[in-house]
């Protein structure tokens, strides 16, 4: 839609919003502990090698009293210190200590692995460094990452995720663990019981959709040990974040219930909402309060008032009322009335409560949140005291079309990933470009930018690059960046991996217009014969990178990052083979060509697939068996094993009882593939081919019965995979590509 120019009030907003909107970034923690924290993250990351690093926390040194984070780099006389960094905040010096690895160490820090080969001695700065950052927030998670991916952690896996946050620059974050312990408890004290409880409560992996009023139930009950042990987790994790000057974001109510609730207060107005997502009323169909009902404000307040008291705060709370769900009525008035209950049940408990919502839903139902219903909802809440994370600003932003969200502050998003799906991809040119167009937007209220994943440890490039945009104050020489970028992954100068970054960035990572990053190979869907095959990119591109990778292995192959991405490019690469095969037994069977048929799903079955299969089992990262595992861990008790098992298998195939999200939380694991997707593709030929034999048409609908019988067989399969994995990752590679490489380059499978 045509960007609209705002009324005359955005030029003035900033200086007008109440002095709670942009509160200085730094939580309760002072200098001194921050610099603590900083110095001990320095230390998990570089062990002895820290000490030639100085690293303070200097609040003083935030630019122009604003708050906006500041770094300062330099090199003091003498040769104990090789560089001092000085932050206005501990995340400030992170991302400064980072700055310094990254382009005068030529090191790397990623999800998939480090690259931390340190120069002896370390280089010294020949000019100092001071660097501010152009917006206030650098904001992570998406509600959803909570469960597609942190779902099992422990603390160890936070710790490193909130090291790799500071390092990123980030300074406010979701802090949603554990709330259930404390809704619990709330619960108690209004007079439900334990069967209320556990009828309402999802299983771990669905929490997120509890959490927004989509589910209830499903996967569920949550036991007791559950809510003691992500209590306790919740603990540590708040108080590593505010330690390092993150601000925390604690959920607060958005207006939806048990049902035990209308049973203990029956003259309670509350209504059931429709279905969502293919889900029935058996797990969806929540109650949700009216915003005028006395226990909106009662169970709100209550809430937040319990959590604060357990964790304290920074003022800042997430709630979402509407997600993908359709409001009770498109009057103005009312939608109004529902965002200003939410806000007064914060304001109920904390009185400096800022509101954080994600903007999903308006570009989710554009046909509900016309400009009337979108302004209500947002001017319900006084102007500053709500900033809204434009979630999918790089492919639909919001701001546009809502004149900078009538006047509400915004975060610059990029989502990227939906379900934390495996699969090459990106939208570099426009998250290179988009959060600079936004500051220039007639009247921007824009506040920082912001990474929204729904699910991670995919993609480790186009993040590294979100979150250096977040420091820039104008855009990078793409080309010249991934170059740089692939020599600090990997620790050396290498003329084919640079070639192949090269390659991948301008075909892959580089979609353009409105791009969804939901993978929808072949190789992970339900076969039907009108499956899309088209690419958004030269797929020989990917097949050129590949060959180029395995070049480099000889010299590269024993970096940990390497290996990474040659299964990921291989896979990449597999998943464009798939495609080609497919689209081979659909041309035979149309023609009615039997022989070509069978060789074709012959080589996809029994060749192709496990050996991508092998390749993935051959790296820790891609296992079936360490999803499971991490979900086991979590358990108490057997029963509880067998139940987060479940969960978690549940949330990779079916998602729902009968397939309601059917793969769209897709992965390509060790172990998944085969046991999995290369069943359902065989019951699929077999079909085909028993057709074609008896002169019979396909039906869809019985191969879609007889596939659901499959994917239910799986997720109820006791079957345990490995945690650790087995093979040569370089060896399996190089055997797909002798195999595979020339056809696929020719075009001729």
């Amino acid at each position: 839609m045509a960007a609209r120019r705002a009324p005359a009030l955005g030029p003035l907003l900033l200086l007008l919003l109440p002095p709670v909107l942009l509160p200085p970034v730094r939580a309760g923690a002072g200098d001194a502990r921050q610099e603590q924290a900083v110095q001990a993250l320095a230390r998990r990351l570089l062990g002895p090698r820290a000490a030639a690093v100085a690293l303070s926390v200097d609040a003083a040194l935030a630019e122009d009293g604003t708050g906006t984070d500041t770094y300062w780099l330099r090199s003091p006389p003498g040769a104990a210190v090789a560089v001092a960094v000085t932050g206005s905040s501990g995340v400030a010096a992170a991302a400064g200590l980072y700055r310094y690895l990254r382009d005068f160490c030529g090191c790397h820090v990623s999800w998939s692995g480090a690259q931390l080969r340190l120069p002896d001695p370390l280089p010294r700065l020949r000019a100092e460094i001071r660097a501010a950052a152009p917006g206030r927030y650098r904001y992570y998670q998406n509600v959803c990452t909570q469960s597609y991916s942190f779902a099992w952690w422990d603390w160890a896996r936070w710790e490193r995720e909130i090291d790799w946050m500071a390092l990123s620059g980030i300074n406010l974050a979701l802090a949603f663990v554990g709330q259930e312990a404390t809704w619990q408890r709330v619960y108690r004290s209004l007079g439900l019981n334990q069967t209320d409880i556990d009828e309402y409560f999802t299983g771990p992996a669905f929490l997120a959709w509890n959490r927004m009023g989509n589910l209830h139930g499903w996967a569920g009950p949550l036991p007791p040990a559950w809510h003691l042990k992500q209590r306790y987790l919740q603990y540590r994790i708040v108080e590593r974040m505010r330690s390092l000057g993150m601000l925390t974001v604690l959920p607060a109510f958005a207006g939806y219930v048990p049902q035990g609730v209308l049973r203990v207060f029956p003259r309670v107005n509350a209504t059931r909402l429709g279905g969502w997502s293919h889900f029935d009323c058996t797990y969806s169909c929540t109650y949700l309060l009216d915003p005028q009902d006395p226990m909106f404000q009662v169970i709100g307040t209550l809430f937040l008032k319990e959590l604060i008291k357990e964790f304290g705060t920074d003022h800042i709370y997430s709630a979402d009322t509407f997600n993908e769900m359709t409001p009770l009525s498109s009057d103005p008035a009312y939608l109004s009335r529902v965002s200003n209950a939410v806000f007064r049940s914060m304001t109920g408990a904390d009185p400096k409560a800022l509101w954080l919502m994600q903007g999903w839903l308006f570009q989710h139902q554009p046909e509900f949140w016309q400009p009337a219903q979108a302004r209500a909802l947002l001017r319900g809440v006084p102007l500053g005291r709500m900033i809204v994370l434009d979630l999918f600003a790089e492919s639909k932003p919001v701001y546009q079309w809502t004149e900078s969200f009538y006047g509400q502050p915004f975060i610059w998003c990029m989502l990227h990933s939906f379900g934390g799906n495996h699969g090459l991809f990106g939208t570099v040119e426009a998250i290179n470009h988009g959060p600079f167009a936004a500051r220039r937007f007639p009247n921007s209220t824009m506040v920082g930018t912001g990474v929204v994943p729904e699910g991670i440890e995919q993609n480790d490039m186009v993040y590294e690059l979100m979150n250096e945009l977040g420091w820039r104050h104008e855009p990078l020489d793409l080309p010249r960046w991934v170059t740089r970028y692939a020599e600090r992954r990997y620790g050396a100068p290498n003329a084919a991996t640079a070639g192949a970054w090269r390659l991948l960035l301008r075909s892959v990572y580089n979609c353009t217009g409105v791009c969804v990053n939901h993978n929808r190979s072949p190789l992970v869907r339900r076969p039907s014969l009108h499956m899309d095959t088209e690419l958004w990119y030269n797929a020989s591109d990917v097949y050129e990178a590949w060959r180029l990778l395995l070049r480099a292995s000889a010299e590269l192959g024993s970096s940990t990052t390497f290996r990474y991405d040659l299964v990921d490019v291989t896979r990449q690469a597999a998943q464009q083979l798939v495609s080609g095969f497919y689209q081979s037994i659909r041309s035979a069977f149309q023609s009615h060509a039997l022989p070509e048929l069978l060789t074709a799903g012959g080589v996809l079955l029994y060749d192709l697939l496990p050996e991508l299969d092998s390749l993935l089992c051959s790296h820790s990262l891609f296992l079936l068996g360490r999803w499971l595992e991490s979900a086991r861990a979590v358990a108490t008790s057997d029963r509880e094993a067998e139940q987060y098992e479940l969960n978690a298998r549940n949330q990779l195939t079916l998602w729902g009882p009968s397939g309601n999200i059917l793969d769209y939380a897709n992965k390509q694991l060790g172990g998944l593939v085969l046991d999995y997707y290369s069943v359902r593709w065989s019951l699929f030929v077999s079909m085909l081919v028993e057709s074609l034999n008896s002169s019979s048409p396909f039906h869809q609908d019985q191969f879609n019965q007889a596939a659901f019988q499959v994917e239910r067989g799986f997720v109820y399969n006791k079957k345990r995979y490995p945690a650790v994995p087995a093979g040569d990752t370089l060896e399996i590679a190089r055997k797909m590509f002798l195999k595979y490489y020339p056809s696929a380059r020719a075009g001729t499978l």
